[in-house]
Order: C-alpha cells, then structure tokens, then sequence
C-alpha cells in the first residue's frame, strides 16, 4: 500500500474531469434528464466560506448519484455578479468594477474545483457578460410593453450610505442589506415592476411544487394575501371620500377615529380649510426622516396629530369622528388610510389611550378599560349583528349591509408591493428605456440590444441619489427611436436581482445568441428537478425569478407554469464558536484552508457529516479529523482485499442494509446518517479482517458522490475497469435488509426490567417463555402471581404480576 498523498491524488483526478469534460450535460434530448440547481454565488474578493461547500455538496452528492443512474443531469454554476458590493469595492480601490468582478470570478472558480464539485463548466454563465444581459433586458422590456412597468413618484427607503433606492426587501429592518446603513425616507420617481398584479398566480403556484413546508409558508407570508372589505368613510362638508381596507368590516360599529398617513393627498388638496397646517407639515417633515421599520414596529410611543378642520362620518353609526395623520400609516400600504377600532386592536387602543379618544366594545369577552380585546365573541353594540358569535357570518352579514347602503365592498389586499426595481448606481444591468419629450418613455429596439454599460473612470454615485451613468453625457443624450427627436437615456440600473431572475433558463442553451434559450432545450429541462439553496433567499429572489418565469410562461416563451419542482435548503455553518461566521467575528473558516491540511474529499465528507443537513452547526475541528480518519481507513482498506465477486458471509447483510440506506438517505437529503452508516460498515469490515473486490467496489460506488476522488483512485488500484463515474449506482435486496434478530424491552407492570435478543419471527408463546426466564425477571417476579401476559410483537414483553 502507497501513503494516500490527498493532493496528488485529488488534483489528478480533478484534471482529469476537465480534459474528459466528465460532468457535461449531454445534448441527447432523448435521455431521461435531471436537472439539479444551486444558488450561483455573488463573487466577492474574499473568495468562497466553508458555508458554499455546504450549500453546493447536497445536490453534488444527489447529482453524482443520478450520473450513475443513468440520468442525463444538468448541473450548472455561474455567477451573479452585478451588484454594489463590487461597486463599492470598485469605489474604494479605483479598480474597474469589471477586472474586480473577474478577478473575484477566477478565484471562486479556482476553489470550486479544487473542492471537486461536478458542475457543467461548459454552461458556465456571468450576469454581468453582454450576451447574457442583453436577454435580460430583453425580458424587461417585454414585462414593459405588458404594461407591468412603471414609474412613480413616491417616498421610497434610500440608503444615504450607498446613495441607493431599496426595495423593501432590501430594507428590512429600516438597515440597508449591503452596508447596514440605517434608510430613509425619500420621495423620488423610480421604476417598479407590478409583482402584485401576479399574487395570486405566485400563492396558487405553490400548491403545483414540492417545497419544504417553512418555504411555502414563508411566501405565503412575504405575499399576505387578505381578504376583508373596502369601505369608504365620508369627509364632513366635503364632496370627498376616505377609502379604507379592513379584514374586519364587522366592527365597523367599534370605529370612533381615523388615522391617514402623513403623505395623503387630501391633506394638501383641502390644506386651505385645515387650521393646523403648519402642525401637520411638521409632523410630515419629521416622518420623512424615519426608515419604514421605524414608523411602522408596533412596540414604540404612539404619536400623530388631530386634523382640525376635517373630520370622517362612520358609515355605519353616522356619527362624526375624528381624523389624525400618524406615522405608522403609510401611502404604500393599502390605501394610507385605516379605521381605528381601539377596543379591539392594540395599538388603535395605546393610540386612543394618549390621545382621549372613545373606546367602545363591539366583541365580548374582554376588560377593555385596561387593555384591546383581540379575541372572539358575541357581537355587542353592533346593531343588527348583536347577539353573533360567529366571526366569518358577523363578516358576511356586515358586508351585505355595506354593499345595500352602497358604501361598501368585498375586497383583496396584499401585504406584498410592486417591485422597486432601480439602483442609481453604475454597476448593474442599463435600464433599455429612452424618455422623450414627444413621445414620453419609449423602449430601445430590440435589435439594438444589448444596451451596453458605458465605460467610466468615476464609479461615485450622484448628489441625491443620481446614478454615475447621468454624468456621461455621451450616454444620456441620444435620439428617440420612434420619432427621432433629442432624447434623454434613463440613467438607472437594474437591481442586483434582475439577473438572478431567470438565469435557471439561460443554462438550458447558454451560448444561444437568438434567444435566451431555445424552445428545444427548454422542453427538455424544464422545470428544475431539484434546487437548493438558502433560507434567505426564500422571499426575495424565489418570488421575483417565479414571477419572471410565470410572465414568460403567460407569453408561451417557457413550456412549464413553475421553474422549480422542488425546493430545499441548507442550515448554516456556524463558526467554532457558535455564532454566524463573519469577517468582524474573526470565526471564518476558508475552505482552502481545510483543503490544504486535510484534502477535499475530507471537506466534503465533514460539511455533510456534521448534522441535520438543514439545520445549523457549529465547526468543529476535532469532528474534521475523525472524517480525515474515516478516509485513511478507506485508503487502508486495500491491503485487506480479497478477490472474490461475491459478497461474503459474513459481511452480505450488511452490505445490502448500508446501499439501501445510504441510496434512501441521499433522496431525504439525510447526508450525515447516509455517512455514518457507511462508517458502521467500515468498523465491521475491519472486525471481519477482510473484504471481497465485489464488497470493495459497491462500497466505493456508494461512497463516491461523498469523496470522488480517493474512490476513484482505489477504484484503478484494485483493478476495476472505467471509471466510477461510468459506473451503475448499486442495488440491494431487500429481503436481504430485514434483521434476523431484534432487541425488545421485558417489563414487569410497565416497568423496564430487562432486555432480550429475540428473531423477528419467534412466536408469541417462545417470547414469553424466554423473558420469563430470563434472570432479572426470574428476580423480579419471586414470590409474585403472574395474572396477565402482553407481547407486542417485536417490541415488547409485560408481565402484570401481583
């Protein structure tokens, strides 16, 4: 036996790979495919953490496993390389943002393979190349003639830091994702993209694909669909009306105020007959610097100030209430004007508490002199509803009265908004809209697509949030394509996550310069059999690249409603210490570390050894050398080959139990049981002595899509021919899995007393006959009348004894 030189070894084969182009997907449209995905990694200059290993072994194991299959698979990688990271990064060192992004590039490629992961690199795509952002914008400016883009004029979150509009899921929180920055609140005219006019198709979609529960439930909540009522509240003395949602149309009885944001129209509309405009502008003033988690967290002091000079007429009651503008009411969200039921809803009652305002009970059950009753009940003071204690009929019977008095209706509200889709930044996708004076925002021909980037020496962003690009003049300053006249360019860029929105599709035909893929080969790989990815990404880029495919999928441009079949997630890798793993933490763990004192086939081994594969867990080094010992002893187990092609004896019915489970766990993404039950082999090989070739080979086969390369190389040295990857994954017998013998408990009156070895077919009577002989029991029942005997088969003997 030579010494196992990992580095020789793994570099040989990983060679190897790439002269043979091994894990290319084959154009052999007839094969039975299986299209695997991960989540392509943002290329930053620190280069890839252990948690991409992670992220990336669970679909490599299941890839490599499907190969041997006889699958077809498509497993891809590439790079969503637009953004401000690089941007900033560019910013800070006078670096091109395109030589940081190849560099960052080259560096992630160099530790993918050098991990060994079988990605397709023919396939490799970069969001930031020419050819594949051309179809981007393709793609855009076909959501732009479906009228599902547009521009608004409206208080957006703005990062002061990074001079940047962020959507609210780049804003959660009220900190910017990229620096942390606190946000604030801005008006501004930017582009949206209308995500919500495909709410329902997203919420329906989910019952078409086999997600983890917590990913459908986290969508289903990002969405929020509601359904409840619009009611529209009269404004005294005025020919004007306040319109309001609410899922609760049956305590309207309940309203004794109302409360608009400070931003509503009607404020300046009817400001001449409001005698506290000043009050109100100030208030406003002070609103616009607050982010959007500051003004709408529930647990902080109720503020606002009363409107004097308009009030609301309950539609319900006709009584006259009171109007107040409040910073935890916002324009974006519904119709920035609610009714306040104070008696039933916590912060409408801090709100009336500070502010002397009536609380009237409409649902019993509760004290409501000391705190909002938000249970159910029997309906009080409610009119023609009094005496109803079921919530949905109380629902019903209330928006039949609103719709008679005609001042009413059922409705639909979405927590989710339109996509703010727009970065006043440099490095991103060049938004192909041209705005012309005659003809308004007209759309750059598509055959004049790719819009390209300009180049540009200074990458600072703007005063107030203006994009670098308006500074190029050259760029800004062309001729509109439908008349011909002066023109200006739109100057911002696309957000980071256009890109990552349909890139699953260009790796279907990646050097497609016709279209973004063809027909073709989209009917052959679509949808994504299987992607993996990150919790984090389950309300943002889910939702934005399912609502890009089910637009093309409306325009017959992809042959399935839904990209993705299914869809699972990784836990994190915490730091040796416990916590999240960042820079400031001093607790990152570089995978080419690892690499280089352990080999990669141990990383691999370890990422996927060290628990539940969708749980979180901590690094552990010494958890690292027990897989480094489990390689070693593979390695060793050369010496102890035994050339036979059939299982021996001894070692059959194992073999048979660790191929079905490590083949069953690998489908439940169970990795590190799968691992274990190949360690438990190990030790038995090594207490028998010796190991068949047949016994050999299978076990390398299944160990494989774990540690490629230290299989491979055994595989040539015991003398087998091809290669593993040319090899069938390895059946079992099933009959062969069942146990002879199984342990059971031997209780007396319910108390564990003993334990006995029993074979899984022993009949009831040979059971009771053994337990009773058995010595703890023989103890225990002295001097004692058994009265009752209980045998569950296989489990358990109970003696009732008196």
């Amino acid at each position: 036996m030579k010494e196992y030189n990992f580095s020789a070894i793994e570099s040989k084969w990983q060679k190897y790979w790439d002269e043979h182009k091994t894990f290319e997907a084959s154009n052999d449209f007839s094969k039975k495919k299986f299209y695997g995905l991960v989540e392509f990694p943002y290329p930053s200059g620190h280069g890839m953490h252990v948690g991409h290993i992670k992220a990336y072994s669970g679909l490599e194991v299941v890839s490599r496993k499907r190969r041997m299959q006889g699958y077809n698979v498509l497993f891809p990688i590439g790079f969503d390389a637009y953004g401000l990271p690089t941007e900033n990064t560019a910013i800070k060192t006078g670096v091109h943002p395109r030589k940081v992004t190849d560099d960052n590039i080259k560096k992630f490629t160099g530790q993918l393979k050098r991990v060994g992961f079988s990605f397709d690199w023919s396939r490799v795509i970069d969001t930031t190349d020419e050819n594949y952002y051309k179809w981007t914008q393709w793609i855009f400016l076909k959501m732009f003639e479906n009228g599902l883009v547009f521009r608004d004029k409206t208080l957006v979150n703005y990062c002061p830091s990074c001079k940047v509009v962020l959507s609210n899921e780049d804003s959660q929180g009220g900190h910017c994702d990229v620096c942390h920055s606190e946000i604030v609140q801005k008006t501004k005219e930017v582009w949206y993209l209308r995500i919500t006019e495909y709410a329902d198709k997203l919420l329906q979609g989910l019952e078409e694909v086999d997600y983890l529960p917590n990913i459908k439930l986290q969508q289903q909540n990002w969405i929020g669909k509601s359904t409840g009522a619009f009611v529209n509240f009269k404004i005294k003395e005025q020919d004007e009306q306040l319109k309001i949602y609410t899922t609760r149309p049956d305590t309207l009885y309940g309203v004794t105020f109302m409360v608009i944001a400070p931003e509503h129209p009607i404020i300046q509309k009817y400001r001449n007959s409001i005698a506290n405009i000043a009050d109100l502008d100030a208030y406003k003033t002070e609103c616009a610097k607050k982010s959007e988690f500051e003004r709408t967290q529930l647990v902080k002091d109720k503020t606002g100030v009363k409107i004097d000079g308009l009030t609301a007429i309950n539609p319900i009651t006709g009584k006259e209430i009171p109007i107040y503008i409040s910073d935890y009411v916002m324009m974006g969200y519904g119709t920035g004007a609610i009714m306040a039921v104070p008696a039933h809803d916590t912060r409408d009652y801090d709100f009336a508490k500070k502010f002397g305002i009536d609380i009237i009970e409409v649902i019993k059950g509760g004290d409501i002199s000391k705190e909002a009753y938000i249970g159910d009940g029997e309906m009080v003071n409610s009119g023609e509803l009094n005496g109803i204690t079921n919530k949905k009929e109380a629902i019903e019977k209330m928006l039949t009265v609103l719709e008679k008095l005609g001042c009413g209706e059922k409705g639909v509200q979405y927590k989710m908004k339109d996509w703010a889709f727009n970065r006043q930044r440099y490095w991103g996708e060049p938004i192909p809209i041209v705005h012309c004076p005659h003809c308004g925002m007209v759309a750059v021909p598509y055959d004049e697509l790719p819009l390209k980037l300009p180049p540009v020496e200074n990458f600072e962003p703007g005063t107030d949030g203006e994009s670098p690009l308006a500074k190029i003049d050259s760029f800004v300053h062309c001729k509109c394509p439908k008349c011909g006249c002066d023109a200006k360019r739109e100057t911002d860029t696309m957000p980071q996550w256009a890109g990552s929105s349909w890139y699953f599709l260009r790796y279907c035909d990646p050097n497609n310069n016709d279209e973004f893929a063809s027909q073709e080969a989209l009917k052959y790989w679509m949808p994504v059999d299987w992607y993996n990815g990150g919790m984090e990404h389950v309300t943002r880029h889910m939702i934005y690249s399912r609502f890009w495919h089910k637009f093309l999928y409306d325009l017959g441009l992809v042959p399935t409603s839904e990209p993705y079949a299914k869809r699972t997630a990784q836990g994190l890798i915490l730091g040796p210490d416990g916590e999240k793993m960042s820079k400031s933490r001093g607790n990152v763990v570089d995978p080419n570390d690892v690499v280089d004192e352990y080999g990669a086939d141990v990383l691999r081994l370890y990422v996927l050894f060290m628990g539940d594969y969708e749980k979180a867990a901590p690094w552990s080094e010494s958890s690292v050398k027990g897989c480094k010992r489990f390689v070693d002893r593979i390695w060793a187990l050369q010496d102890k080959v035994v050339d036979s092609d059939e299982y021996s004896d001894k070692l059959r019915s194992l073999m048979h139990k660790t191929i079905k489970k490590v083949s069953d766990d690998i489908e439940s993404m169970k990795f590190n049981t799968a691992i274990a039950a190949m360690m438990t082999l190990l030790n038995e090989i090594y207490n028998v002595g010796s190991i068949t070739k047949k016994e050999f080979r299978d076990l390398l086969i299944i160990l494989n899509p774990f540690a490629p390369h230290v299989t491979e190389e055994l595989y040539q040295m015991i003398g087998c021919e091809g290669v593993l990857d040319e090899q069938e994954w390895v059946t079992y017998d099933e009959a062969l899995c069942k146990d002879d013998t199984i342990e059971i408990v031997c209780q007396i009156n319910g108390k564990v007393k003993s334990k006995l070895t029993i074979h899984t077919d022993a009949a009831k009577d040979d059971v009771i006959a053994l337990a009773k002989a058995d010595e703890a029991i023989v103890k225990a029942t002295e001097g004692k009348n058994i009265v009752k005997e209980i045998y569950v088969p296989n489990k358990l003997v109970n003696l009732v004894v008196k």
